[in-house]
């Protein structure tokens, strides 16, 4: 009766002090929270279609292919996962209708540099040219994925990817 309890009372402390190491910043899983939804700042759209310059003497410069992203409406999750040499952010958002093609996570700044602390991305897809069915939420929903690593994640708090209505942000 003595040796089961004791090794009931062992086993009980054992399985409580798990709690800790879990919710601990030992725990690598736990090194970027979980994320949370941001409103976003309206500013002023302009359209894509109407050229800035225009005219028979305009300069033309060298055509360089840039992507024609257009940011999701919502981004309804964000994930950091560490890997080895680095971390996977994965960010999921959700169109306003179905056939959004070509979808990647665009840094804000060219450098693809923290800025105070935060590393912010542009959940960006390119749209079909036709109308296409708004559809079911579950049927607009896009994943998109990019690898970082440890040295493009030295100085970085917390990860920012932003859409059009919210942004997203996982804290270190």
């Amino acid at each position: 009766m003595r040796i089961t309890l004791s090794a009931l009372l062992v086993s009980t402390l054992v399985l409580t002090s798990c709690g800790a190491v879990r919710d601990s910043q030992i725990n690598p899983f736990n090194w970027f929270g979980r994320s949370t939804s941001q409103p976003i700042a309206q500013t002023e759209n302009t359209n894509p279609l109407i050229p800035q310059r225009s005219g028979i003497f305009r300069r033309r410069s060298a055509q360089v292919d840039t992507y024609a992203g257009i940011p999701f409406e919502e981004i309804i999750d964000l994930k950091v996962e560490r890997v080895a040499g680095g971390a996977v952010i994965r960010a999921t958002g959700r169109a306003a209708r179905q056939g959004v093609y070509q979808v990647q996570l665009t840094p804000q700044n060219e450098d693809e540099l923290p800025v105070d602390g935060v590393l912010t991305y542009r959940l960006e897809g390119l749209r079909p040219g036709f109308q296409t069915p708004v559809g079911a939420a579950p049927t607009r929903e896009v994943t998109a994925a990019r690898k970082l690593t440890d040295q493009d994640l030295r100085g970085v708090r917390s990860i920012r990817v932003e859409g059009q209505v919210n942004a997203r942000v996982a804290r270190r």
